[in-house]
Parts: C-alpha cells; structure tokens; sequence
C-alpha cells in the first residue's frame, strides 16, 4: 500500500476513502499479479519492497520473505541481486532496462518503471521480471517491454481508482426481483448488455453485478463513462496512441481502454453522450474485435464484453440522428429496464435502513428513522431515485440533533395526492382508504414530535387523546416496518 502524507490527503479526500478499506481491492490486485507468467517485483518510492509475485520467486530462486519489507540497497549490499533497476529509475526517473544476477545464480532481464503522483513524485517502481533463458530475442522483447509494463500499471490503477467490492443489491420489490432474475439469466453468457432507466436509478450497480455474476469476474472490469470524457480526448481514452501520434502526447505512447479490458469487461456509461464519429469507431470494435491506435494502421485483436448504459431515450436519438442504428442494434442486444424507484416503493426503506447502517458505520454513530421520517420517505416521489435517496439519508444524518430522525430532518415532503392520483395512473386501482390513513400517521406522528405529549399534539390536530393514541397504535402497525 502506498503511503502518503497527511497534506495530501486533505487535497484529496476521495482517496483517503478510497485506501480506508483495500481488503477487497488488495485480493483484486494480488490475482492480477499471481496470474502474471512474468515475475512482478514492486517498491514504493524509497525502493522498499512492497509487493512480488509467485512468477518472481520462481524465475529468481529467492523466497519471498527473503525481499519483502526490505530496502532495495539493502538487497545490492549483501549480493541477493548484483544491481537494482527500481534504484536506477528512482534515480534517472524513467524507465530502465539492466540485466540482473541473484544469488541463487539465476539471470533475468528487468525493466523498472516509475510512476508518479500529481506533484510529480515517485510513488512505486513497477519491475517486470523475465528470465533469460526465455529470451529468443533479445532485441523483440525490449520492444515489447513498454506495452507489458504499462499494461500492469494501468491495471493497479484502474483498480486503484475502481474498487469492485460493493454490498449485495438490495432487491424487495416484486419488480426489482423481476428485473434481477433477467440479468442473472444473462450475466453468466458473453452477450452485450444495454443498460436503460433514469439518473440514479443504480445502472452501474447493476453493471457490477453482472460483471460478478459472469465468466469473466476474474479478470478486468473497466468502466468508463463517455460523457466525462472531452470529445477531443475520445479516442485516445478509449483506443489508445503510438509514440509521436500528437503533440503532447506520452513520448511512450499509451494503452487505450479497450486493451486494458482485455479477457475482461468494459462498461460504457452515459453511452447516449457518445459523438457521431466515435459511434462508427465503436462500430467497428463490437464488430470485428478489435482496435486501432491513433497514429498506428496496425489493428490490435481484442477480446473484451461489454455493457453498456445511458438514461436517454435512444429510440429518439435514432429519429434525430444524433444515434446510429446500426450501432443501437449491436448494443441493444439485451436491453435491461431497471425501474425508478417510484415503481418499487417495497425497496425504499430497505434501502435507507442500509443505507443509514453504512453510514453509521462510517461516522461512529447509532441513529435511526423515527415513524414519521419512515412514513415521510414512502410518501415521497423520488424523482432523484436510489442516488437521492442517499443523499437525503446522508444530510438527515448531518441535520438531526439526536440519534432519532424525524421528518423534519428530511429535506423532502411526501406528495401523496398529486402524484399518486395523477391522471396518467387515474385507470389504476388506488386504495383511498390507506392513503388517508397513512397521511394522518404523517400529521400524529410530527405532532408528537413537536410536542412531546398526547394531550398537547391531540389538541393540535382538533382530536381527543384516546383516538390520538388509538389510531396512533393501528396506523403504526399497520404501515411502518419495524426494525
């Protein structure tokens, strides 16, 4: 793990979230490394050893507690490797090749790698390891050096960045379990995956579940999303560029994503952002398989799945021609609708009780719903669905003085009538009786907050305290979930 100074950390707060819990992501990064048939030798950035493969040990001789934990010069002192390219890079700050003896006699060629932070700081050294007598020809594997070791770090940073370690979906809702048995009929099969509904509805959570419930959940999961990418950055995010390609380019040229996905997944959020001209070069990736990098006329065979996603309606698109048909056809393989939360009002308040399990976790804290916040949030429209909800959950959290949140903490009001008597659903079936029932639950249970006694909040609401405590009792049994 890479460790950083405290300043930075206040710079960056995400990260600091992001290394709070690598369990998942470190088990991630050692089946990446474990899986090399090269050795993978890592230091950090005062060249102590941090990380090393089986594919290591093997092609060196040495054991792994042998290295681990020590410093580099350390290791040249007392002759367990005859010279460091970790040190070298540290030094020249770039990549360098050497040929390295151990003391078990065994060679290996070695090219060390450095990688930087924003400040320009040598973080690592990503080492890859291959031994001699494997070597047919010294000269192609130099060139092949560059890809193999950019490969490997554009693998650890990716996961880095995307921890693939997310809770269980949260599925109550007749309609979300509907939903779900789709995706599981198609999550263990190769076929593309078009991912439709509103902002926030959970697509990429859905994406993931997908990824981990298919073949290839032990390789590489990439998401990408195509609307914060700048246009002019496109296709080189995406289908990566050969050394010189442009004018400020990486003078080693650069992996696209699709490579990086390589034997695994890539997910293509906000594919409705996506421009004309990057739809065709799309086009042909989905359907021959592989990519072209900018400055190169040597394609790059491919063997990646993708999932794909947006909240547009692409149908429309098609009309106005800013979607290619032939491109929707080939995304549109397998379309999965996942639904607003509005149309699964059974998840709503198992999602808000986790959430608020999270984030009491998180911040040390006991807090819980009160009825009326439980009666507030099922009443409530959500047009920001699964992603408003946790926002509203997180600032209730911030706003309650007490470990009990009421409705008042929440920055939303239930819209019981209009919505649900709206004329689109007038031909539904409408329980009128519940509806009333569980707007005067609403009303009791914020009068007895604001005032904490029957007779008084009675008196507010015009009624006598025996039906005040009475309807109180039914309408809480009958309508709120109880933990």
């Amino acid at each position: 793990m890479v460790k950083r100074a405290p300043a930075y950390y206040k710079e960056n707060p995400a990260d600091l979230e992001l290394f709070s819990d690598m369990e998942d992501a470190r088990a991630k990064f050692d089946a990446i490394l474990e899986s090399s048939f090269d050795g993978i030798f890592i230091t950090d950035g005062d060249a102590n050893v941090i990380m090393v493969n089986r594919s290591y040990e093997v092609v060196s001789g040495l054991r792994r507690e042998q290295v681990m934990g020590r410093n580099m010069r350390s290791l040249v002192k007392e002759g367990v490797v005859s010279q460091s390219g970790s040190l070298l890079a540290l030094e020249r700050r770039e990549p360098v090749t050497i040929e390295q003896e151990f003391q078990t006699g065994k060679r290996a060629i070695v090219t060390s790698t450095p990688t930087f932070d924003e400040r320009n700081n040598v973080v690592m050294v990503v080492t890859n390891v291959r031994d001699v007598t494997e070597l047919y020809d010294l000269k192609e594997q130099l060139v092949k050096k560059d890809e193999l070791t950019q490969r490997y770090f554009s693998e650890i940073e990716i996961i880095r960045k995307q921890i693939i370690g997310e809770q269980d979906l949260i599925a109550v809702d007749k309609t979300t379990l509907h939903m779900l048995h789709m995706v599981n009929k198609v999550a263990k099969l190769d076929t593309t995956v078009l991912l439709l509904g509103e902002t926030g509805v959970g697509k990429e959570r859905i994406a993931t579940y997908i990824y981990k419930n298919s073949r290839r959940s032990n390789e590489r999961f990439i998401k990408v999303n195509c609307g914060a990418i700048p246009a002019n950055l496109m296709e080189s995010e995406l289908f990566g560029y050969e050394r010189g390609a442009f004018t400020g380019a990486n003078k080693e040229g650069k992996m696209g994503l699709f490579e990086v996905a390589d034997n695994g997944t890539i997910f293509l959020d906000e594919i409705g952002e996506l421009p004309l001209d990057m739809q065709v070069k799309l086009l042909r990736v989905l359907q021959e398989q592989e990519v072209e990098r900018i400055g190169s006329d040597k394609p790059i065979k491919i063997n990646v799945r993708v999932l794909a996603a947006t909240n547009r309606n692409l149908e429309e698109m098609l009309k106005e021609k800013t979607f290619r048909e032939d491109l929707y056809y080939r995304l549109n393989v397998f379309p999965v609708v996942i639904p607003p939360l509005r149309e699964r009002k059974d998840d709503i308040l198992p999602l808000a009780k986790s959430l608020l399990e999270q984030l009491n976790k998180k911040y040390g804290l006991k807090k819980e719903f009160t009825q009326s916040a439980v009666v507030e949030m099922l009443g409530y429209h959500w047009p920001g669905n699964v992603r408003e909800l946790k926002n509203i959950v997180e600032r209730a959290i911030i706003m309650s003085n007490e470990n009990q949140i009421t409705a008042s903490d929440l920055p939303i009001r239930a819209n019981w009538l209009p919505r649900e008597v709206a004329a689109e659903t007038f031909d539904q079936s409408l329980n009128l009786k519940s509806l009333v029932e569980q707007l005067e639950l609403s009303y009791i249970d914020r009068a007895y907050e604001r005032f904490h006694n029957v007779r008084a909040a009675a008196e507010s609401l015009q009624m006598d305290a025996a039906t005040f405590v009475r309807k109180r009792k039914k309408y809480t049994e009958k309508y709120v979930v109880q933990k």
